[in-house]
This record gives C-alpha cells, sequence and structure tokens, in this order.
C-alpha cells in the first residue's frame, strides 16, 4: 500500500474526496507514474501534481484513470465535476490575490488556475450560481439524513431512540458496538466500502462514529455528521494503524474500525 503525501490542507473537501479516490485507484492498478503516463498520455509530472491535490486532473484523465483502476467512470466523473466546480469556485476567491505561481502547463486543458481571462469570468459565474444553490442543496442532504435516520430507528426498536432538531440535524444516534462474525457493529450500518468525509451525513457515519469511539478515538457526540472532530477521530486512527492518513474513511480505515480486538 502507498505511502501518501498528506494533501494541501486548503482543498475543498470535494476536491480531496476525488483525489483519494484516484490514489485509491492508482494503487488498484499497481502502476507507477510513468506507467500511467504510458497508458493517459498525461505525462507522470502532471500525475504527480494530480494524485498530490496541486492541480485538478482533466475529465479525461479521471476517465482514463478509472478504466486503469476498474472503477465506474460514470460515478468517478460525476464526483470529478462536482469537484471541478468547488476548484472553480477556489480560483474565483483567489483571482485578485498578487500571482506568485506559474501558469499551469499545457497538458492540463481543464485546470482552472492560471487560465485565460476567459476561464476567469466563467469561474466568477460559476461561483455565483454555487453560492446562491449551496443552501438548497445542504437541505436536501439534511432532508436525506432525517430519512435514512427515520430507517435507523424502526430497525432497532431495543435502542435508545434518536431524536432529530427542529433544522432536521440529527441529535444523537442510539450506539450500541456488538462485535458478530469476528467484527464490530454498532446496528446503523454493515458498510465496508462507502467513502465518507468531511461534510458528509447520515447513518454511516453514525457507525464510524460509534465504532471510533469503541476504539478509543473518539470523534465527540454520536450525531451522523462528519465534522472537524470526527475528521481528527479519523486521523489519530489511521496514524496508529499505520494506514495513509488522509481523514477519510476508505476500505482499509473501515477493516481498521470493525476489526476484532485479537487480531
Amino acid at each position: 500500500m502507498s505511502r501518501w503525501k498528506p494533501l494541501p490542507a486548503e482543498l475543498h473537501p470535494r476536491v480531496h474526496h476525488l483525489i483519494v479516490r484516484l490514489r485509491g485507484l492508482k494503487d488498484r492498478s499497481g502502476l507507477g507514474t510513468r506507467q500511467l503516463a504510458t497508458k493517459t498520455g498525461y505525462s507522470a509530472r502532471s500525475w504527480q501534481r494530480y494524485l498530490n491535490g496541486r492541480s485538478l486532473p482533466p475529465r479525461e484523465a479521471v476517465e482514463a484513470m478509472a478504466r486503469i483502476g476498474g472503477d465506474d467512470p460514470v460515478r468517478l466523473l460525476a464526483l470529478h465535476e462536482t469537484a471541478a466546480e468547488r476548484w472553480a469556485e477556489g480560483h474565483a476567491v483567489a483571482a485578485d490575490a498578487p500571482k506568485s505561481e506559474p501558469s499551469a502547463s499545457a497538458d492540463s486543458p481543464t485546470q482552472p488556475y492560471g487560465g485565460p481571462p476567459r476561464a476567469l469570468v466563467t469561474a466568477g459565474a460559476v461561483a455565483l450560481v454555487l453560492s446562491v444553490s449551496l443552501s438548497l442543496l445542504l437541505a436536501v442532504r439534511l432532508a436525506d439524513a432525517r430519512a435514512q435516520l427515520a430507517h435507523a430507528r424502526a430497525d432497532t426498536v431495543a435502542a435508545t431512540p434518536s431524536t432529530v432538531s427542529e433544522s432536521l440535524v440529527p441529535v444523537v444516534y442510539p450506539c450500541r458496538p456488538e462485535r458478530r462474525d469476528g467484527r464490530w457493529y454498532a446496528g446503523l450500518s454493515r458498510t465496508t466500502e462507502t467513502v465518507l468525509a468531511y461534510t458528509h451525513v447520515g447513518p454511516e457515519v453514525a457507525e464510524a462514529q460509534c465504532l471510533l469511539r469503541r476504539a478509543g478515538t473518539a470523534p465527540g457526540d454520536i450525531d451522523g455528521v462528519f465534522g472537524p472532530k470526527t475528521q481528527r477521530a479519523v486521523i489519530r486512527l489511521q496514524t496508529r494503524e499505520g494506514l495513509v492518513v488522509d481523514g477519510v474513511i476508505g476500505p482499509h480505515t473501515w477493516k481498521a474500525l470493525r476489526k476484532a480486538d485479537s487480531e
């Protein structure tokens, strides 16, 4: 398993999530950056920038990585589209700052930073639309979380009932870790593959929070919201277990959370 450098702290969570997925596909393929360059047409130096969060990979590079790593290109491209919007938003904020970095290289045509003036105008328009729609997006995600919480409550008759505040944010989930078939479960989700990152909400997040608490890396309240305390708890667990320290819960971190104490 590759030992990746921590990604830049200023990356938006959606961009962070995309790069973590690309790193996982590269690890799965077993290819080096030179081999990726041969298979994708993008240079080894470009892939180093993409995978270290210094440049946003173009759509074609993401699609090529999906094919190489055996992932669903439709889902990965949807994630790339969202990440590109956030990357453009970041550029719009930084557009008025003095430029101390060189322009992007020609092999990254869709990279928003360092683009021509027309790209700056487009990035500004995208940022304006995103700022208007952000509250609607958050309301939809929290409504989904409320529906998921209702199902969790229906399936957990003997547990302490969960409650939801007037703003639809879950206040507390039932948390009773049990060891079954040599693995730990908290009764909220049995997933071992779902990727969870900063700002995610729902019972899968609450399941991870319960298991983080059981493992001795307390994430704060079991509220189903992947916030700063949960992220710090994930980082402490990953550091302790010798995993890639990225603050994102993926298959390897799930395995560490669910493993039996005797392993």
